[in-house]
């Protein structure tokens, strides 16, 4: 009798479950998966620019597709990377949580055993248990090793490469990395980078199977989009709603041009390479448009600013310059806390939602993304953790132009431990408690510098981060005091969260390799240097 009993509660519980389902959102397996749920397509340009959007910097001529979406939805001018360097920014905006909470304070190696702490819950996880299929093409940089691998982390399908594309050696290398061969080991030749590489071949995955080593960088822009565009639209036939993140190779280096130059036409490697960006975001935003113009929300933002180190194959910060660091030597983009950093290009556009031709200034962040769409998707926010992030639908919709009051930066490579937060933003203004330059274009590095009282610059009048305030000013001394309580609280808040540590150990028997028979794990028809006589044997 209480069997019986039970299976008819069971039955029953089974009925009001699915009629939930039919008044408000279609259910599969259990999960919520509505129709009228957005789907999501998170663009991540990498080593991108301030001033490389044509919107953004008139002396831009190279993003006529970008600066389009830009007159067709919003476009934000006080819009920063969680971090400015590449693991840390893009753990941070799938979690919502800085480094310092999250773990991630620097970047993966070819040969990491860990990845980002699997005590993270990733947006994927939490809108794939909301009954969103999801996927992530580009580039990963977030572990790759048994359940640090994406597939693992909430996203039902992956193609891309499991790191930066210059992190490996390949026989289409670009401009700005050495191609295959490998150097035969223990040479002189590997010691000295001359003409060979003495590391394994990038991988190129597709879920979890190598499918190509090295991978053919002048094809990739086009299987990207290819890729994108196919998940799309089986993902828009579904029923289901969908997340789509896709991390582009481009803006870092080796720049690779997919049609050859010819002389009277080619505008340069960097700039041709933009166009090439330029144009497949343009390429994704037609899917949209065929696939769910309607019901589908597109964010293109960046990792962090320009390589500056790489001189002409870096972008332009347009004008955040971090002029105070410069004169002291090294560069103030990638790595450094400085404006150029961190602030990055950011457009949304939904039609019929996001309101058209739109320039917000509100202080927003890439740690924004993730409570932002968790809210979209009517989902939750992981228990027990505080996010750095927070929900801007208001002020995408257009009813609210309040963002951040404080913006906290994390050290990220050019000076001060990694992952400490020696730099804030407060309203209009700007401290820095350690200042350092990164590797310039002409070699020089900024010494590491520590500021107590902190430097303070006022970005209201002062972009290029120049001239700090005289502390002996009443603006100074008017501002300092709410500096220093800001940080205090955030360093207080972080010593009472749930915060994570990451695995930053070695294991070179966890490089990614096809065919260890082959010291650049070589597993594909080659096209080899004419130094090589068999592709598939060691030189």
């Amino acid at each position: 009798m209480e069997s019986l009993f039970l299976k008819m509660l069971l039955l029953l519980a089974g009925c009001v479950i699915g009629l939930f389902c039919r008044l408000s959102d279609l259910c599969v397996d259990g999960k919520r998966t509505g129709q009228n749920r957005p789907n999501f397509v998170i663009i991540l340009a990498d080593d991108l620019g301030w001033g490389d959007l044509g919107a953004n910097w008139a002396e831009t001529k190279d993003t006529p597709n970008l600066d389009q979406m830009a007159s067709e939805g919003m476009r934000f001018v006080d819009f920063h990377s969680a971090a400015s360097t590449c693991s840390p920014s893009r753990a941070s905006l799938l979690t919502g949580r800085l480094g310092i909470r999250n773990g991630v304070t620097h970047n993966f190696a070819v040969t990491s055993a860990g990845g980002l702490p699997l005590n993270e819950t990733t947006l994927a996880e939490v809108l794939k248990d909301a009954g969103y299929t999801t996927g992530v093409i580009g580039k990963w940089h977030l572990g790759h090793s048994g359940l640090y691998h994406p597939n693992f982390r909430g996203f039902d399908y992956y193609f891309g490469i499991p790191y930066s594309h210059d992190m490996g050696c390949t026989d289409t290398p670009g401009y700005n990395l050495p191609p295959c061969p490998a150097c035969p080991r223990h040479s002189a030749a590997a010691s000295q980078g001359k003409d060979c590489y003495p590391e394994v071949s990038l991988p190129l995955f597709e879920n979890v199977t190598i499918i190509q080593q090295p991978v053919n960088l002048t094809g990739l822009a086009a299987e990207y989009a290819e890729k994108a565009t196919q998940f799309i639209q089986r993902a828009s036939g579904s029923g289901r709603p969908f997340f789509l993140y896709l991390a582009l190779a481009h803006m870092h280096v080796p720049l690779e041009i997919t049609r050859p130059p010819s002389s009277a036409s080619f505008p340069g490697p960097y700039r041709a390479s933009l166009r090439e960006m330029d144009a497949l975001v343009g390429w994704i935003k037609d899917a949209v448009h065929r696939y769910g113009k309607e019901n589908t929300f597109l964010w293109f933002t960046g990792d962090n600013g320009p390589w500056a180190q790489k001189c002409k194959f870096a972008g332009s910060v347009g004008p955040f310059s971090g002029a105070w660091q410069r004169q002291r030597g090294g560069s103030a983009a990638k790595q450094t806390t400085w404006e150029g950093g961190h602030r990055v290009p950011a457009l949304a556009y939904w039609a019929g939602r996001i309101p058209a031709n739109v320039t917000s200034a509100a202080l927003l962040s890439t740690t924004d993304i993730f409570p932002t769409l968790v809210s979209l998707a009517k989902a939750s926010l992981p228990p027990n953790r505080r996010f750095d992030g927070l929900d801007v639908s208001e002020v995408l919709f257009g009813q609210s132009h309040q963002g951040h009051q404080t913006l906290f930066h994390p050290n990220s490579g050019a000076a001060g431990k990694d992952g400490e937060i020696k730099a804030l933003r407060l309203a209009q203004y700007k401290a820095f408690y350690t200042t350092g330059g990164a590797k310039a274009c002409d070699g020089s590095i900024g010494l590491e510098e520590h500021h107590q009282p902190p430097l303070v610059f006022n970005l209201a009048r002062d972009l290029q981060e120049q001239v700090p305030l005289n502390t002996k000013t009443s603006e100074y001394q008017a501002v300092l005091p709410a500096i220093t309580r800001a940080l205090t609280a955030f360093l207080q808040d972080i010593a009472t969260d749930n915060i994570s540590a990451a695995d930053y150990s070695h294991d070179p028997a966890l490089t990614p390799c096809c065919n260890p028979q082959h010291v650049v794990c070589r597993c594909q028809a080659c096209g080899c240097s004419p130094a090589v006589v068999d592709c598939n044997r060691e030189p």
